[in-house]
């Protein structure tokens, strides 16, 4: 069994397709547009497999957790994975240069990875990592 994909509502759904397809190599496929329903959305692929979908509806209020400060339970972020420590820290400086906040690492973690966490443009919690041992 495989995780098929990650669904993310968005408010700015062009904003947040441009940033995993500049930072992270995702390949969108075209907008699906439900005008009944007022619902936009993007499937985007990545070379492992692996697909995130992006959805815009104005009726779906904000999200109130506090991204970088507070952890709450439930989905609190996820990881794209990279085969060397030296790629994790090219994307930290890829991402710090770009006015993205860095909110943790990179660091060695006790159970073997290298990390760093960031948020993209809406602030959801996102790892980029590597196992160091």
């Amino acid at each position: 069994m495989i995780i098929e994909h990650l669904a993310i509502w968005t408010q700015n759904l062009e904003a947040l397709k441009d940033y995993y397809v500049q930072y992270f190599g995702a390949q969108p496929n075209d907008k699906y547009t439900n005008v009944q329903k007022q619902f936009q959305s993007y499937f985007l692929s990545f070379a492992s497999g692996a697909r995130l979908e992006l959805m815009s509806r104005p009726d779906i209020p904000a999200n109130a957790n506090d991204p970088v400060s507070a952890q709450y339970l439930g989905l609190i972020h996820f990881a794209f994975g990279v085969d060397t420590m030296a790629e994790v820290d090219q994307k930290v400086e890829e991402l710090r240069a770009a006015g993205f906040p860095i909110l943790s690492g990179p660091r060695k973690t006790g159970d073997g990875y290298y990390e760093f966490e960031t948020l993209d443009p809406d602030n959801n919690r996102i790892e980029v990592s590597t196992l160091y041992r």
